[in-house]
């Protein structure tokens, strides 16, 4: 995975003062009322498609591709109406493909620097403009994604689409740059390894090579190429996207994109101010301030000004692609400015170091970084097999102080689908980890399209690997097929099992966006009942979240082949929090409305019968009338 890269290459250009993990950050206010958030992440070029055939290196034509008019106003009520307040379509940036657009001035690429055969959309070719692969008219394909974000709007959700801050594509070409604009690099001394306004790395007097294929691999599967030829022009070549210095990258390497230069020498020193001391504590307009009068490198301005265009278009927050290989203090300014000018944009960021999570939401302003190493790691061990329900519960004391900001997943696309064998095989496996996964902290949900039809990532794409949805090549998704039924998008080629799952998330979803008490606060009862409770061991899970006005008690099953019948005990701590009185209380399911049991308060101290089956969960609320 991407995160296996960073540690050696992170220390090539800075190591940040760590805000210390035990120093607790006032949040604001607002933040105890807010609304629970559900991403919906949909891969835009693949969610239309309706081929079957899926060819491995299949062209366009072959396999079929979705287009951003498949995004009806019934798809998109259907994607609300599962729950969803916020849609991240990925791939929208053009990015470099393997496709003819000459007729509409875009220069060919070259499949020797080309991953898959419609390409990375982290290999971003022209940041003004969308992927004309997703258009019905290239010509017209910034106006037709401009009317998909208007209906995303009508329907009642927000947009977020990828900034690629780090690297972009060796052919980049900007054809409709604003006034004023001018492309990366277009500016930059080639003839020296660094300079601060550079836009790229160079090794001068060295040309770029084309890395050595492993194994079978050729470019297109082998079929013949006009430009397939094992050669492309850089001259002198360029770093690599994830910090190769060599003019010929290993393979692994990220050898189809440019490493941006963002004021970081070569010797990892910094030609930029850093922040004082205390900044961490400071809100985004001292963050705005503190740079306005700066000297700072111009790839700083370039990609502020490329997240002002989107603003301006209607787009209402974005993803950060590998952001922790950005300074954090290029995060302070790009933030700030976006939040000067946009105090609601959705920011969130792909970091995995856990040690520099609070860097980059205090002193990068980003609202959301992704839970992977700590609690998708975690949860994906048990769904396996491997791993306790005993270790959740120190990731949210670890996290306790940041938890708001860190957007919970089981899937995206850098992940295995649950469905797959390599996973958990069973699609069901996830329903325990999801409830856990959505209902422990106030933090943001996410799920990738599909997941809530048990999609398998099974197909032979190309350059894709099994197990994963490829994101490089023309393909059909076929759970998401049948969901979609010939675009009625109602879910009537579903069978039974997989109208099911869908069901459990809406139902799970939706009741997250309206719970007050997820937005609340959160006690542990897992450690509590494993000391005290008969029959309940690493294979459950059990806490409580609450609001002035909603007690919940959440208890899941991980085990798939047994049953638990449980009498759950809350402490007198929790119990005296909460204010009851002795004598019975009603709990109710909210997720099916058909279990229900009496949390019994006897001298302070409470129990509550729990039957759960395999793979089950409750979510209880009391009703104290």
């Amino acid at each position: 995975m991407k995160y296996c890269f960073l540690v050696a290459l992170l220390a090539i250009f800075f190591i940040p003062a760590c805000t210390p993990e035990n120093q607790t950050i006032e949040e604001p206010e607002e933040e105890n009322t807010a609304k629970k958030v559900v991403v919906y992440q949909v891969f835009t070029r693949l969610f239309g498609n309706t081929n079957t055939k899926n060819k491995a290196w299949g062209t366009l034509e072959e396999n079929g591709i979705g287009k951003f008019n498949d995004f009806t106003d019934k798809a998109l009520e259907e994607i609300r109406q599962l729950g969803v307040s916020h849609i991240w379509y990925t791939g929208i940036p053009h990015h470099a493909v393997i496709r003819d657009y000459t007729q509409f001035g875009i220069s060919n690429d070259d499949p020797d620097v080309v991953k898959g055969r419609a390409g990375s959309p982290y290999a971003v070719k022209d940041y003004y403009n969308v992927n004309p692969d997703l258009a019905e008219d290239p010509a017209q394909r910034l106006e037709e994604f401009l009317a998909l974000i208007e209906r995303t709007h009508q329907q009642g959700m927000k947009v977020l689409i990828d900034i690629v801050p780090n690297h972009i594509a060796r052919a980049y070409k900007g054809l409709t740059n604003p006034d004023g604009v001018v492309d990366f690099g277009a500016n930059d001394d080639t003839n020296v390894p660094y300079a601060k306004d550079n836009n790229f790395y160079y090794i001068p007097g060295e040309d770029f090579q084309v890395p050595e294929a492993e194994g079978d691999y050729q470019p297109l599967g082998g079929e013949k190429h006009p430009m397939s030829d094992g050669q492309f022009a850089e001259s002198p070549a360029k770093w690599t996207g994830n910090g190769s210095r060599l003019s010929q990258p290993n393979f692994n390497d990220w050898y189809e994109t440019v490493k941006i230069n963002y004021g970081i020498r070569p010797d990892g020193t910094k030609d930029f101010p850093e922040l004082p001391e205390g900044y961490h504590q400071m809100d985004h307009q001292a963050h705005f301030e503190f740079w306005q009068d700066k000297d700072l490198p111009d790839s700083w301005t370039k990609f502020r000004d490329i997240a002002y265009y989107w603003l301006d278009k209607g787009v209402d927050g974005f993803r950060f692609d590998m952001a922790e290989m950005v300074p954090v203090e290029f995060w302070s300014f790009m933030n700030s400015s976006i939040k000067v000018k946009n105090p609601d944009a959705f920011l969130l960021a792909e970091v995995y170091q856990p040690a520099l999570y609070r860097d980059y939401i205090h002193l990068g302003k980003m609202d959301y970084l992704y839970d992977k190493v700590e609690l998708y790691d975690t949860l994906k061990n048990i769904m396996q097999g491997k791993g306790s329900t005993d270790n959740i519960a120190p990731i949210q004391k670890r996290l306790a102080d940041i938890e708001h900001h860190m957007l919970h997943f089981l899937e995206n696309h850098d992940e295995q689908r649950i469905a797959s064998p390599d996973f958990a095989g069973n699609a069901v496996k996830g329903k325990p980890a999801m409830v856990v996964s959505t209902t422990l902290s106030t933090s943001p949900t996410m799920i990738y399209f599909g997941q809530e039809v048990g999609e398998p990532g099974a197909e032979e794409p190309g350059f894709g690997d099994p197990t994963r949805t490829s994101i490089f090549d023309y393909i059909g998704v076929p759970h998401h097929q049948r969901w979609m039924n010939n675009k009625q998008f109602d879910g009537g080629q579903l069978s039974p099992k997989e109208k099911d799952l869908r069901d459990f998330y809406q139902r799970l979803l939706n009741f997250s966006l309206k719970s007050s008490a997820l937005m609340g606060e959160y006690f542990d009862l897992h450690a509590y009942n494993r000391e005290q409770t008969d029959g309940y061991d690493h294979q459950v899970y059990s806490f409580a979240r609450w609001s002035g006005d909603e007690k919940l008690v959440v208890v899941s099953n991980f085990d798939s082949g047994k049953n638990y019948d449980l009498n759950l005990k809350i402490p007198k701590e929790l119990v005296s929090t909460w204010g009851l009185s002795d004598g019975n209380h009603q709990a109710i399911d909210q997720l099916y409305q058909q279990f229900s049991s009496e949390l019994q308060i006897n001298e302070g101290s409470g129990q509550l019968q729990i039957r759960l089956g395999p793979l089950e969960s409750l979510i209880l609320r009391l009703d104290e009338r």
